[in-house]
């Protein structure tokens, strides 16, 4: 009765959702409402870093929810668990990190982000790189990096313009008339690709020769994916607005951009209200995302990344795996075909393993496991998948 509701009234993405009518979901298993489990490897894209309803996570909502709820629009009253995140975010920032808005999701952090770099430069050329992902709203889908995906909702933003992914040569399309370059750290629904020879790094630096800002998306590799906190620690850089989402709220919807408290102080005059949120802010997703935040940078979960990945790269040898892209627990086995990719993924949920695709590359699959996933069901899920592409690949 559960899926069949879904179909007739909630509206859908797709023609062919995967339908999965969910009874419940704990650690890294989701259950359906035939009892059926499974082993999550997608983790809600990312989403759930400390996998399904952590009891730090939970514990801190019950607590939350018994002291206050929404009691005012964002940015007018002080409210313990907005002030206690944005301060402990800070601290895990570079120094020229001195302010955080707090939003509803990744994509409206986006929005915010694009919308200070334009008042901060009184530019209004905007670069994007193809093949990127940063949400569905008007201004994320104006620097979407794929035509396909954004020709039916035109007009969209003028004056954009794109890059290639790790081009040293398209860096001179940044120019005087740049107001930002808005990059993924990782390339999520290109198959996670990461920058190559101190890319990022060059990117900040033109940005800096023409006065533009370096605008970097965080909210795949953000909050500890990568085995650091965020994706671009890897590259010793220092961007001027970083965007933030999915991973830091345990589950719940949140997104968040930062930078200095000067760019930030734009957003308050000429005009006031320069960015508004209702629900930005919410002091239980707050509550949740300071328990997220506290658990992995406290905890051992980023020291354990580096050898997860080393054990799902070692587990998974079928000779039907062209690579595996990506680093820490954001990985894309890729395929020669994307018809294998496709069955895997179907196949792999009839045997009780949750995999999922990418936006663009075709011939991957997503293994983003949570954090707290163990060696132990890391080698069960890599089991299944090897079992899985025998079946595929014998056929």
């Amino acid at each position: 009765m559960l899926k069949e509701d879904f179909l007739t009234y909630q509206a859908k993405t797709t023609p062919h959702p995967l339908g999965i009518a969910v009874a419940k979901a704990k650690g890294v298993y989701i259950t359906d409402t035939q009892g059926k489990k499974y082993l999550d490897f997608v983790s809600g894209v990312s989403a759930c870093s400390l996998g399904h309803c952590h009891p730090k996570v939970t514990r801190a909502i019950r607590k939350q929810s018994r002291k206050y709820l929404h009691v005012m629009v964002y940015g007018e009253f002080a409210q313990a668990p907005a002030v206690s995140l944005c301060k402990e975010l800070i601290e895990l920032l570079p120094d020229n990190q001195e302010s955080v808005y707090l939003t509803n999701s990744g994509t409206e952090a986006i929005e915010g982000a694009l919308k200070l770099a334009k008042r901060a430069t009184g530019r209004s050329e905007l670069i994007g790189a193809y093949q990127s992902y940063h949400g569905s709203t008007q201004g994320a889908l104006s620097l979407l990096g794929s035509e396909h995906q954004k020709a039916a909702y035109r007009p969209l933003l003028p004056d954009t313009r794109f890059i290639h992914f790790n081009s040293e040569e398209d860096l001179n399309t940044i120019t005087t008339k740049t107001a930002a370059v808005l990059l993924e750290t990782i390339q999520g629904g290109a198959g996670f690709i990461l920058p190559k020879n101190d890319y990022l790094k060059k990117v900040k630096d033109r940005c800096e020769a023409v006065g533009a800002l370096l605008i970097l998306d965080e909210i795949q590799p953000g909050f500890g994916r990568t085995g650091k906190f965020f994706g671009f620690e890897h590259y010793k850089i220092k961007p001027d607005i970083v965007v933030m989402g999915k991973g830091m709220g345990g589950g719940l919807p949140v997104g968040a951009f930062t930078a200095s408290r000067k760019l930030m102080q734009l957003l308050e005059e000429h005009p006031k209200l320069g960015h508004i949120t209702t629900f930005g802010g919410n002091p239980l997703i707050a509550a949740a995302c300071l328990a997220t935040l506290r658990e992995i940078r406290d905890g051992y979960l980023m020291e354990q990344i580096s050898s997860k990945e080393a054990l799902i790269r070692k587990e998974l040898k079928h000779p039907s795996i062209r690579e595996i892209r990506g680093t820490g627990l954001m990985l894309a086995p890729i395929f020669e075909d994307p018809e294998i990719a496709n069955q895997v993924v179907l196949k792999s949920i009839e045997k009780g393993l949750m995999l999922f695709w990418l936006l663009w590359e075709k011939k991957a699959i997503r293994l983003t496991p949570p954090l707290t996933i163990t060696e132990k069901e890391i080698k069960k899920g890599c089991a299944i998948l090897n079992s899985v592409l025998d079946d595929v690949c014998r056929c």
